[in-house]
């Protein structure tokens, strides 16, 4: 079985055996190291699985970044506080042209209130667009009209790293080949991998396949080592995949 809790160990145990560096992301942007892995982790649902991936990280004496959005599903006052506790970055995923319909400036407005609420708790350094795949507005495009870094956000992956340089993979769609299902969660980059599971981009690391820069994106919620919600997250994600195809289609036609 794929995204499991049991998986998702073998996966950092083979990034540490590799010799990667745990980077959060507002530290990669300061003072990259040369060999590192930056674990993003989008909080779209079910916070308590990235608690639970803090702390499996915590133990490992290892760090990731964290991105909640500010509606009822992600935002847990208290989940967030102890991510924090235990020497992760909490970031923001901001998702207000699709909350507002695409109106700029009632948006800006939003983000400014949402990310002086997340500030009250942790210090954002970093943002990070939601992907919204069944609306026509792109959040990114907030910043055609204003800049992040006058909110004191000194990076966004989509706009501050070179995917040519960096290698990026996330598991959007259930698996990590998701281009098909991704309507915004994808890079313009000159790596191209076809690795369908978390045990083939194990194998691909310990055959030292990928480049010493990573960004690697979770979504928590897909991951569990209960079966029913294992079962009803499989479920859900390929009628999801189903739709996105759809939209991808749509989109290049």
């Amino acid at each position: 079985m794929d995204f499991t809790i049991a998986i998702y160990i073998k996966l950092i145990q083979s990034l540490k055996d590799q010799g990667y560096a745990f980077q959060t992301f507002s530290e990669f942007i300061q003072e990259p190291k040369d060999k590192s892995v930056i674990l993003r982790h989008d909080v779209d649902k079910r916070p308590r699985h990235a608690e639970e991936f803090a702390q499996i990280q915590k133990e490992h004496e290892i760090k990731g970044t964290y991105y909640f959005r500010c509606v009822p599903q992600s935002y847990d006052e208290k989940i967030i506080k102890s991510i924090s506790n235990m020497n992760h970055e909490i970031g923001y995923h901001y998702e207000e042209m699709d909350l507002c319909n695409g109106d700029i400036d009632t948006a800006i407005k939003l983000f400014e209130h949402n990310l002086k609420k997340l500030k009250n708790i942790y210090p954002i350094k970093t943002i990070c667009m939601h992907g919204s795949p069944l609306s026509k507005y792109d959040n990114k495009s907030i910043w055609d009209d204003y800049k992040y870094e006058d909110y004191g956000i000194i990076g966004e992956p989509y706009f501050d790293l070179d995917f040519n340089k960096i290698g990026y993979l996330t598991d959007t769609g259930r698996t990590w080949d998701g281009a098909l299902f991704s309507v915004r969660d994808k890079v313009e980059s000159t790596f191209k991998y076809k690795i369908k599971s978390t045990h083939e981009l194990i194998d691909h690391l310990n055959k030292k396949k990928l480049p010493n820069q990573l960004m690697l994106t979770f979504h928590p919620q897909r991951w569990s080592s209960n079966i029913l919600i294992w079962t009803q997250e499989l479920v859900l994600q390929n009628l999801k995949n189903f739709v996105k195809k759809q939209i991808v289609h749509k989109t290049k036609g």
